[in-house]
């Protein structure tokens, strides 16, 4: 037998690649320039710079980065803009020569000729970029005569944000940069050539009148104060900064808010930030002035004689806990009910499901996630095992194509719309399956414009043609899921005429989209409501589930299935239990088991009795059955379904507890009114569309004598008999860890700047991407569903030809209750009709017209807008304003299995309004 010796070559490691700084040589790595190279050495501002910026890519216009570079043996010395000059083995950098400095002295005189020297009175004085650097190259005094400033006019203050002082731009392309490669609007850009260079907006316009969508990333970009905001967002005058977390859409966008003296003073985006990168939309950056509007509840009000009349804490606490004990007697604990918010933190709406089960001792909690994604989580858990995305956004770095399925995510969630618009203008595949053309459609390589309500018919046009050109990924089936065989039999026997036919999509467009979700190798699908708010959302998510698993998209970087989460904490609000029919934690609370791990946790016998939903809670309330309803910062009588019916179920209540922050027009019908905090004025976490938990931290104390939530809770809890801990977002993270299985590993302390995905291990290992080796059910259930007409247009369609679907505007959140009272309100300030314009003309109506807007339910007058964004037949809304109260039209129809409204198929009609003659 031959014996074979290891060399010492075989020990030896791979030679680790220097360069040299100035002397001293550093390991480099792979794809590093030479100013990335230096600042992981050395500190941020080793090489200084004026038109980098750490979101934006190399740009090199300033040169003040310039460094001087040659190799061993080589006496050529170069100079290079180290930005994007990328660094190489043996590299000779020198940082600091005398002609450099020279350079770079020379560079920063030059610009400052064109620019105003009134330092001391300009709002980033000790926070300018331009400032700093002059410092730092060692300019004490301009050597060259000074210029006109070719750019010396009035400053743009048009618009309610946005601010421009031109004057002070340095045309360093950063605004420019920002707009394009971060929001990807392209509204900022630049007129003319050499010195008469200048930054324009639109066509030349003024903030107000251009495309601009004010989400800050200029202003923020900006190193001098050329483009700024109210606020002065950079200015330095002595505040703290509070990292948080914003309280809008469910994208979980980072915020770091100065604040000096108890006063809100601006909102930045951070650069570190894992979710927005230092971006944010005009919601999260701008509008925050709600938190002390002079419209906020500051004190208890209780109905005496019919009118709310201020009271003590001690006096609300008691009226509520007797009111609650007499109806829970006569009546019993069924006859009670919660409904929790999205905009209240994870141990908040853990303490109100706590409540209502361990307290009240009725399963009956409920929440928004009902109204908006309830099909999601169902779907999800029936097909994977667990209702939530399963990859992160930053998989997008990985897919080959992305599918947006009823879904407008520049409007509904910005900062994750930008990057999926980014994705498409780039060229990669996208497609779009939506009733109106969405700013994104623009860009998409296939639009499948269907009409409302027939997802299910188009997803099975695709998953048909999958089948028939025979794209299955073939391992992925057999080895990971079960039901294929007698699901691919249905799918063959569908009619694909009559999908076509009731879709109003052609079969080609349907195949072409098909073929190429199937064949981009990584696809990531986003669905919004527009998938789940109808009568079969739940079968829609499955199939969507369908369509990831017959091609191999799940379980990988760069695919899978990612709902758009409404609001900022409704994954959240459901992973902590606000459901009937599931705990904390998602288990089912009708299993004797798990009564009996829930009576065993919080000390109390369980109810072995199903709670009821939202719309279930309706309807027992107007049949006399149900007397009680406690309600944390939800305004249903504006934002859900058939007003006119939910108003009458409110006023049936004996007792109707509200916790909000303004007089919403569901306070309005309160006994008792309670004020809340806002997630500026309150610790706790959120748990972002991404299952992404992240810390919120108070910023501010809460205002007048409003309590945070989570403590109004505790102490009814406390009132009642039932021992609880005042509230703590730690000790209450601890409880929770220890119920809901995926917050096992989750610690406060731990959670850093941009939190942990869920399930979180009890090492603290975090889980970006679900299913990766099994589905949490064990293997993915295949499930077929044919396409039913929901019952809106069957029995409505003859009367009410039209089909009326709602949407979201960038500026506005659900109701509006916050946004309407910040700045967001002088851009937006109503709700309108979106109409084709051949409909249009066929009922006399012109652009800006009252148009009467009926169903079966009631009307509404609402101004016209003209638009080709929906096909004929077609008609869309937004409900952010109270005043119009459009959901006196819309439907109480709502999905087969999880009782989500179908807000988005409402048989209407019109007509122009009639002018009324004073």
């Amino acid at each position: 037998m031959k014996t074979e010796f290891l060399t010492p070559d075989l020990f030896q490691q791979p030679a680790v690649k220097q360069a040299t700084i100035n002397g001293k040589a550093y390991e480099i790595k792979p794809g590093e320039t030479i100013l990335s190279f230096v600042r992981r050495h050395f500190e941020h501002n080793y090489i200084p710079t004026l038109c980098d910026a750490p979101n934006l890519e190399a740009f090199g216009s300033c040169r003040v980065c310039s460094v001087e570079v040659s190799r061993p043996g080589n006496g050529g010395v170069r100079t290079v803009a180290s930005c994007h000059t990328p660094v190489e083995e043996g590299m000779i950098i020198a940082t600091e020569s005398e002609s450099i400095q020279k350079l770079r002295k020379n560079i920063v005189e030059l610009v400052l000729t064109d620019h105003p020297l009134d330092c001391l009175t300009c709002e980033v004085n000790g926070n300018c970029e331009l400032q700093d650097v002059a410092g730092r190259v060692g300019i004490r005094s301009v050597r060259y005569p000074e210029g006109k400033n070719h750019l010396d006019r009035k400053k743009d203050l048009s618009h309610p944000y946005m601010t421009s002082d031109l004057s002070k731009c340095i045309m360093c392309y950063r605004c420019v940069r920002a707009c394009d490669e971060v929001q990807g609007q392209l509204v900022l850009s630049v007129m003319g050539r050499g010195f008469d260079s200048q930054i324009i907006k639109g066509m030349n316009q003024s903030f107000m009148e251009s495309d601009c969508v004010s989400c800050g990333a200029c202003a923020q970009a900006c190193p001098t104060s050329a483009i700024s905001d109210v606020f002065q967002s950079k200015a330095l005058v002595g505040q703290d900064k509070v990292r948080t977390v914003c309280t809008y859409c469910g994208v979980g966008c980072n915020l770091e808010v100065s604040v000096k003296s108890g006063k809100i003073l601006s909102i930045q985006a951070p650069y570190d930030a894992a979710v927005n990168q230092g971006h944010t939309c005009l919601k999260g950056r701008y509008a925050f002035r709600f938190y002390n509007h002079p419209e906020r509840l500051q004190y208890p009000q209780i109905r005496k004689n019919g009118v709310l009349e201020r009271v003590t804490w001690d006096e609300a606490y008691e009226y509520i806990a007797n009111k609650l004990t007499e109806i829970k007697n006569k009546y019993g604990a069924d006859s009670i009910g919660g409904i929790s918010s999205a905009r209240c933190t994870n141990e908040e709406n853990y303490l109100m499901q706590k409540f209502i089960r361990a307290v009240i001792g009725t399963n009956n909690i409920d929440g928004c996630a009902r109204v908006c994604h309830s099909p999601t989580a169902l779907g999800l858990q029936r097909t994977f095992g667990t209702g939530a995305a399963t990859n992160s956004i930053e998989d997008l770095k990985y897919a080959n194509a992305i599918m947006i399925i009823g879904a407008n995510p520049t409007d509904g969630h910005p900062v994750t719309g930008a990057k999926l618009r980014q994705f498409a203008m780039k060229g990669k595949t996208t497609i779009v399956l939506d009733p109106r053309k969405t700013e994104i459609v623009k860009y998409a390589t296939h639009h499948l414009q269907l009409r409302p309500g027939t997802n299910v018919a188009v997803l099975n046009m695709m998953l048909y043609y999958i089948i028939q050109e025979d794209l299955v990924d073939k391992n992925f089936i057999d080895t990971r899921t079960e039901g294929f065989q007698d699901f691919k039999e249905n799918i063959l026997k569908l009619d694909i005429d009559k999908l076509e036919a009731v879709s109003g999509v052609p079969r080609e467009q349907a195949k072409a989209a098909a073929i190429a979700y199937a064949t981009a190798g990584n696809a990531m699908s986003f669905h919004g409501l527009g998938v789940t708010e109808h009568y079969q959302g739940t079968f829609s998510v499955m199939l969507i589930a369908d369509l990831a698993m017959i091609t191999g998209n799940i379980g990988k970087r760069g695919c899978g299935v990612n709902p758009l989460r409404g609001q900022n904490n409704v994954q959240g609000m459901a992973d902590m239990g606000v459901q009937p029919y599931q705990g904390a934690g998602y288990m089912d609370v009708m299993l004797p088991d798990i009564q009996e791990k829930y009576s065993k946790f919080y000390g109390v016998e369980m109810t072995k009795v199903a709670g009821m939903k939202m719309p279930e809670m309706y309807n027992a309330a107007i049949a006399g059955e149900f007397k009680a309803m406690w309600v944390m910062g939800e305004d249903m009588a504006q934002s859900d379904p058939n007003t006119t019916k939910v108003v009458k179920a409110l006023e049936s209540l004996d007792l109707l507890v509200v916790q909000e922050l303004f007089m919403t027009e569901t306070a309005k019908y309160a006994h008792v009114v309670l004020p809340g905090a806002s997630f500026l004025e309150k610790d706790g976490t959120f748990t972002n569309g991404e299952r992404r938990i992240q810390k919120v931290l108070q910023v501010v104390k809460p205002i007048g004598e409003a309590k945070v939530d989570g403590q109004i809770v505790v102490d009814i809890m406390n009132k009642m008999g039932y021992k609880q801990a005042d509230y703590d977002a730690k000790s209450l993270l601890e409880e929770i860890a220890q119920i809901v299985p995926f917050f096992a590993g989750v610690k406060w302390d731990e959670l850093g700047a941009s939190g942990k995905q869920w399930p979180v291990l009890a090492d603290g290992t975090d889980t970006p991407v679900l299913h990766l080796d099994t589905f949490k059910r064990g293997k993915g259930k295949f499930v077929f569903k044919d396409y039913v007409e929901t019952p809106e247009i069957l029995n409505h369609a003859e009367k009410f030809p039209y089909i009326l679907t709602t949407n979201r505007v960038l500026e506005h959140y659900n109701a509006g209750t916050m946004t309407r009272r910040t700045g967001n309100a002088v851009i937006i300030d109503e709700d309108i009709l979106m109409i084709n314009m051949e409909d249009a003309l066929k009922n006399g109506i012109e652009e800006g017209d009252m148009v009467f807007l009926e169903s079966a339910r009631g009307h509404v007058e609402i101004k016209a807008h003209i638009t080709d964004e929906v096909k004929p037949g077609i008609l869309s809304t937004t409900f952010h304003f109270p005043e119009l109260q459009l959901n006196v039209v819309t439907s109480d129809v709502s999905d087969e299995i999880a009782m989500c409204p179908e807000y988005k198929v409402v048989s209407v009609r019109i007509r122009k309004a009639e002018m009324v003659v004073l």
